[in-house]
Parts: structure tokens; sequence; C-alpha cells
């Protein structure tokens, strides 16, 4: 049997032979040089912040740990060497309340002043914040009421005079027998009631301010200022005609006392009563207090604002206070027992104050408070905390989310 030898007689195949072991080595050599530059980068950055992740969030756990609404603080922690925990106190504190004003001219020493007729405006003698003192002309008005109320009154004095003469006649005749009695009697009331008519008449000229003996152009309807004061509203002006003799034309305000109205909140209702002590300073005038005492708090709250109309009066001879004017009042109520915390205790978040209190050694929760007006570095506490409760003092923004 004749044997053939493979090898030597394909060349070819020896040749393939030779090359295929020099390929794989090439490809494990670059495949083992990208592994381990993969692994030198793994480590030069901790796995691209992964395991320093981890180690993060153990170091945390381990500041401080949340049960629920409560946050323990454990022995090893960090924490415990940066808080500062004291038991809450309580001292007299005088209440204060803080509120927005107005300043407002005084209803009782303000008039509207109407037309005492319907016609048409002559001339007006004063402008719009001119003082004026009792009696002085304001305006001039050519009234169809007016001459109508000037002829009946010259009417009935006409009247009442004649009545008077006839009167005179009967009584002289009844004395020489010439008359009736009966006569005499008629004559009497005729006097009497045309004497009752001319009464009437002289009034209603009183009453629109006209002087009966008045004649040519002093029978225009004055317009006179009921009481000394300023002209704080003016709705007229010559030419014009008034048809409406119920619509003010003009206002009239005494400046000399004002009001300045607080407008509490709702809230603050239950501290405020008469005779308590205010503060008002108005932005005009800064660094100016003026000093009151509360004459008038509302017993109906307003329905649009919720707040409270409590006015304080002050004297004004200068006129300094404006109506109108914006006011910041502060009203001093009696002492009142309150917890009193530093300020540095409480925690600002979103719309709440709040604190951290100690529940167990070491457990804390947070609390809402209620703070009023702080004095210096201290803050008195209206609700949430309770004299003796142990409260961050220091440091509860570490606990703070």
């Amino acid at each position: 049997m004749e044997t053939h030898d493979d090898s030597a007689g394909a060349p070819g195949h020896a040749h393939l032979h030779d090359h295929e072991p020099n390929r794989r080595g090439r490809t494990f050599f670059w495949g083992g040089l990208g592994g381990g530059a993969l692994l030198v980068v793994l480590l030069l950055t901790h796995g691209f912040g992964l395991w320093a992740g981890r180690g993060g969030g153990a170091q945390e756990s381990a500041a401080l740990v949340h049960q629920g609404e409560r946050i323990f603080v454990p022995e090893s922690s960090p924490l415990r060497a940066r808080l500062t925990v004291a038991a809450a106190t309580a001292e007299e504190r005088g209440t204060i309340v803080t509120a927005p004003g107005v300043v407002e001219s005084d209803p009782a020493r303000t008039v509207n002043i109407l037309p005492p007729g319907a016609g048409r405006v002559r001339e007006v003698r004063v402008g719009l914040g001119d003082r004026v003192r009792r009696g002085q002309l304001l305006a001039l008005i050519d009234s169809p009421d007016l001459a109508q109320a000037y002829a009946d009154n010259d009417q009935a004095a006409a009247a009442a005079a004649l009545a008077a003469k006839n009167l005179g006649y009967q009584e002289a005749q009844l004395r020489i027998g010439a008359a009736a009695q009966r006569d005499l009697e008629s004559a009497r009331s005729e006097d009497a009631q045309a004497a009752a008519e001319y009464d009437r008449t002289r009034a209603r000229l009183r009453a629109m301010g006209a002087d009966a003996a008045a004649r040519g152009l002093g029978r225009l309807l004055a317009v006179r200022a009921p009481a000394p004061g300023t002209i704080t509203a003016l709705a007229l002006a010559p030419g014009a005609t008034i048809n409406d003799d119920t619509q003010p034309i003009m206002t009239l305000a005494d400046l000399s006392v004002v009001w300045v109205t607080a407008l509490i909140a709702e809230r603050d209702v239950a501290g405020i009563a008469r005779g308590q002590e205010a503060e008002v300073t108005v932005d005009a005038y800064p660094g100016r207090t003026l000093h009151g005492k509360v004459l008038f708090v509302a017993d109906v709250i307003e329905a649009d604002s919720r707040r409270d109309k409590t006015r304080i009066a002050f004297q004004n001879p200068d006129a300094f206070l404006k109506p109108n004017m914006f006011a910041t009042v502060k009203l001093h109520g009696a002492p009142l027992r309150r917890v009193v915390l530093p300020s540095s205790a409480l925690l600002m978040n979103n719309d709440r104050t709040s604190v951290f209190v100690a529940v167990a050694p070491w457990t804390f929760e947070r609390r809402s408070v209620q703070p009023q007006l702080a004095e210096g570095s201290e803050v008195a506490i209206e609700s949430g905390v309770a004299p003796g409760e142990q409260v961050v003092v220091r440091g509860g923004i570490l606990l703070n989310d």
C-alpha cells in the first residue's frame, strides 16, 4: 500500500498553519492591553464616582437617622459636637401688635355741603384745599327756588301788614260802637294767619342762608361755610347748573384733629382694647413717632380684608398729618408670660417658622412656632413650645431637610 505525505505535497497548507497562531496572539495582546487600561481608569476615578457615592451615603446615615417624623443623632455622629440644646425659658413680655394704618379726617368734624336749592352757579369763591372760617362765603347761585322764596316772603310781608292794619281799624270801630264783635274776631284771625305765613317765609329764607332784607343782587343764593376747616372735595364750577339739591357740592373737613385708622388682623383682635397705648409713624416724617391711645375698636370685621378698624385720634394744629397718608401702628398690650428663645433657634421654612425640640436623648422633632416681635437677640414665642422643653438653639440648620 502506498502512503502519501500531505505536508510535503501541499506547501500551501503548511503556510496556513504557520500564520494562524500569530493572529490569535495579536488578538489576545490588544484585548489584554485595553482591559488593563480600563482597569486603571476605574481605579483612578473610583468607578466614575459610584464607589464614592456608596461611601458618602454610609457617612450620612451615620450622621443622623430619620425615625418617621423624628430625627435621631447617633453617638458616633459628628453632629453632636455642633448642636447646642437649652431649656426654653418663660418671661414677662409686653405684647406688641403691628398693623398698617391710614390717616383719615374725623367723621364728626367732616361736613358734606349741600346746595340750599337748585339753580345756576354764578360764582365760586374758594378752591380745593383752601382753609375757610365759619360763615365765609363759598359760592353764589342764581336760584329760581330762592327767587320764589323771596316772592313768597314779600307777599307774606304785605299780607301781614294789611292784616295788622285791618285789625287796628276793627278795634277802633268797636270802641265807638261802629263794628260788631264778630268783625273784630275775624280781623284777629286773619292777622294771626298772615303773621304765621310771614314767619314761615322768613324761616325758609334763613334755611336757605338768605337775608330777608336783601335787595337786587343780594338776593342770589349764598353758600356759606358751616364750620371752620379745609375744602377737601369740590364738585361745582361757575356756570354749572345744579338740578339735584341732595348731592354735595363740596366737602369741608376740620383737620385740627385727625384719626389714624389701624387695620388689625383678625388673629390679633383679641389683644386690642380701648385706651391701649399706640405708637404711629408715617413715611413722610421718618424718625418722628406719635404717641396716642386707642379711642375706638370696631365691633365688625371688614368682610373684604378680614381686618378690624381701630382708630387713634391726634391733635393736628399744623396739619402735618394729611388724610390718606399711610402709617405704621404699634399697639402695646398688657405684659404676658411667654416663652423666650434665642433668635438662632428659629428656622425659616417657606411660609412657616419652626424649631427642633428634643423629645428624647438626642432625638428631635420639628415644631412650628408663632414668634412675636424680636427684641435684640431673643424672640418671644406665642405658641409651639412650652417652658422647660429642650430646644436646639444653635446648629439646628444641620437637622433641617
